[in-house]
């Protein structure tokens, strides 16, 4: 194979200091095992939106209009910066092939994420991140898996699977039109 398969990740996933606290949650599978096979293209939507490094932990909190990404400590609310980086970047990752998402983020985690009420106490802890929530809204049949399945032998051969699978389903659409 000469072209690698584009995948998304979440930056911190590549040892990229991007987290709130300033450093990151390296994942060596995916740099040096998948990235063998796949382009990973990162991305940090708190980063993005202009939250910083180091920066304030976050949470989602939810209120009369649905969920919010709120500072833990100030109270800032920093859904409208998020809904701007979504808006800007969910187009421009119809290319990729699947997408590796940090679990336990309030942006990235796709399942489990903690809710807190205007209080800051935990109502649920079914919530997804913001952008996680954006990403399987917007490309549903795109293969998306946190970092912590992936330590998982069944269910890491499952998602790379989906990911060839799917980049050849998108191939065969681009040769039909």
């Amino acid at each position: 194979m000469t072209e690698k398969i584009p995948v998304g990740i979440s930056s911190c996933l590549l040892g990229n200091l991007v987290r709130y606290d300033g450093g990151h949650k390296h994942s060596r599978y995916c740099s040096e095992v998948l990235a063998r096979y796949f382009e990973l293209r990162p991305i940090c939507p708190e980063l993005e939106a202009g939250l910083g490094v180091p920066r304030p932990p976050i949470q989602l909190q939810e209120d009369g209009d649905g969920l919010r990404l709120v500072e833990v400590s100030a109270g800032t609310d920093h859904t409208p910066a998020m809904d701007s980086v979504i808006n800007r970047t969910m187009a421009s990752l119809g290319d990729l092939r699947g997408f590796i998402l940090k679990s336990k983020s309030p942006s990235c985690g796709l399942e489990r994420i903690p809710v807190h009420n205007l209080h800051g106490q935990i109502v649920h802890q079914d919530g997804r991140g913001m952008f996680a929530d954006a990403l399987v809204r917007h490309y549903p049949q795109m293969p998306v898996e946190q970092e912590c399945r992936l330590e998982e032998d069944q269910l890491r051969a499952d998602f790379i699977e989906q990911v060839f699978v799917y980049h050849k389903w998108r191939q065969a659409l681009t040769r039909k039109s």
